[in-house]
């Protein structure tokens, strides 16, 4: 698995992990109050993978803080690319809480990805996964990337909804300070079992079959409403709207080609791809 500028390996997040949990946690419990519901929905040992909803930020904090196991989530190699004193924190920071980088530009990028999380699964790790792809830009729930679908097939573990409530009115998009009236929770699902699928990892309509029952699952737990549409794509057309606010002219300005290319896709590239 090739990591961004680095050596670091899913292997070694255990060295920050339970320091950082142990000086951070208690923190957050008096200053944010955090709340969770059906813990017990997650196993004690052995492999599983978390899929989550991703409303903030704060979701990298608040999702594993209630376990007593370790959740390694696999995080865009960005955060681990900094340079100066800025992006040694960074990467600290990131390895502390859990986090190994993948390179998210597609193809076989997005298999060695998934290659890493197959490792961590193998090791009977929790692996934490985001199939939204991206953090949502208004709070709604977005369409599903199969990456996870694939994961639970090839690695034959249950899939446990994860549901983040309240992050995205606890900390809004853009602002670093949260809202402090906001208590942020987590609620953990039923373990869901894919084996009926077991050895069809490469049908794209099981694959969509699956991921879209693991949304309708964090749809139905964290109540929010849900958007046939990749979160990519509704980010790039509202960044499109802000450009057009901010030109002033009555122009909209070009999209982003990277942003176009991530929404032109489809199914075939997020057959692949893996959610960061």
């Amino acid at each position: 698995m090739e990591i961004a500028g680095s050596a670091l390996t899913w292997e070694h997040v255990n060295v920050f992990y339970w320091v950082v949990k142990a000086i951070i946690g208690p923190l957050l419990r008096v200053f944010f109050r955090p709340w969770a519901e059906g813990t017990e929905n997650v196993p004690r040992e052995g492999p599983a993978i978390l899929a989550s909803n991703h409303l903030s930020f704060s979701d990298h904090f608040f999702a594993p803080l209630p376990l007593p196991r370790k959740v390694v989530f696999l995080a865009k190699a960005e955060y681990f690319t900094g340079r100066g004193i800025k992006g040694l924190l960074s990467r600290a920071f990131f390895s502390g809480v859990g986090q190994i980088p993948v390179d998210r530009s597609g193809g076989a990028a997005s298999e060695r990805a998934l290659r890493t999380g197959l490792r961590v699964l193998a090791a009977g790790q929790l692996l934490g996964i985001y199939p939204e792809g991206t953090r949502t830009p208004d709070g709604r729930l977005f369409r599903g990337k199969t990456g996870v679908a694939r994961l639970a097939l090839e690695a034959r573990v249950p899939v446990i909804p994860t549901a983040m409530i309240g992050g995205f009115e606890f900390q809004p998009p853009g602002k670093l300070a949260p809202r402090l009236k906001i208590r942020p929770g987590v609620r953990f699902g039923k373990p869901l079992d894919f084996s009926r699928y077991y050895g069809l990892e490469q049908d794209r309509i099981v694959l969509r079959a699956i991921t879209d029952e693991i949304m309708y699952e964090l749809m139905r737990l964290s109540g929010q409403e849900y958007v046939d549409e990749y979160a990519q794509r509704a980010k790039g057309r509202l960044s499109q709207v802000l450009r057009h606010d901010a030109s002033g002219n009555g122009q909209v300005s070009a999209p982003d080609p990277a942003e176009e290319d991530d929404a032109a896709v489809g199914d075939r590239e997020a057959a692949r791809n893996l959610p960061d």
